[in-house]
């Protein structure tokens, strides 16, 4: 146990750094001025704007497109989670190919297989969360066809499906980035299988590159919920393109 001691860091460190992340982005005051957050704003005007219009095959059309990208990326995650079976199938090949390697990378068939099982892990959990996500955009576009008509807009039955829909809307866009985070965070988790001081690297940089998109990229700076006027557009155009 002593000698796998690093291992055993390292993986602490990766854990309680996803799980930082997440309560951080998910559950603080803090997080609520991501870039993810300002979305959820977009997403109750948008369901808002849907209520006052009587034709509304653009709205079905763009959440066909999401329910689109998130089968694709629980198709992925699948793929992925095959590819993981592969390799703990294929220990004893890959410890013999790592053995001829000019940097020693050697490892046991034990801690091996249990790289394997995380990552496996990993990409289970991605399935589950991309398709509950893919099962709650299918839910919404229910709730889309269901929209009381423009007329009834200022009813209080029109209130209540407005607010249905949005919480079901944002319920289903946090599952998908909870999907996509486990992408982020299962790449980082790849340097294990070369050392356990790269993993302690690949995690690091794999949350300073999310934290970077949720809170400080141009994407952050365009959905700015203050209003700004032409000029100091114009001004800030060049900050933003160099991000």
């Amino acid at each position: 146990m002593s000698r796998h001691w690093v291992d055993i860091t390292a993986v602490g460190f990766f854990i309680i750094e996803w799980l930082a992340y997440a309560l951080t982005l998910e559950h603080s005051a803090y997080g609520r001025d991501s870039l993810s957050a300002r979305m959820n704003r977009y997403r109750e005007v948008w369901v808002r704007r849907l209520l006052d219009r009587e034709t509304r095959m653009v709205d079905m059309q763009i959440m066909a497109s999401l329910q689109n990208g998130t089968a694709f990326f629980a198709s992925t995650s699948l793929f992925a989670l095959g590819g993981a079976l592969a390799l703990l199938h294929a220990t004893n090949d890959a410890i013999t190919i790592l053995s001829k390697l000019p940097i020693d990378l050697s490892t046991s068939p034990a801690m091996w297989e249990l790289k394997c099982v995380g990552l496996v892990l990993i990409c289970v959990y991605a399935f589950f969360k991309f398709a509950w996500a893919y099962r709650l955009f299918n839910y919404v576009a229910i709730l889309f066809g269901g929209m009381p008509p423009a007329s009834q807009a200022d009813t209080p039955s029109a209130e209540a499906h407005v607010i249905r829909t949005s919480r079901v809307f944002e319920s289903a866009g946090r599952h998908f980035n909870r999907g996509q985070r486990a992408f982020f965070f299962a790449l980082g988790y790849l340097g294990w299988f070369v050392s356990p001081w790269v993993l302690f690297v690949t995690t690091a940089a794999v949350v300073i590159v999310t934290w970077r998109r949720q809170f400080a990229s141009s994407a952050w700076a365009a959905m700015a919920p203050e209003a700004v006027d032409g000029d100091t557009a114009m001004k800030k155009r060049g900050h933003w393109s160099r991000r």
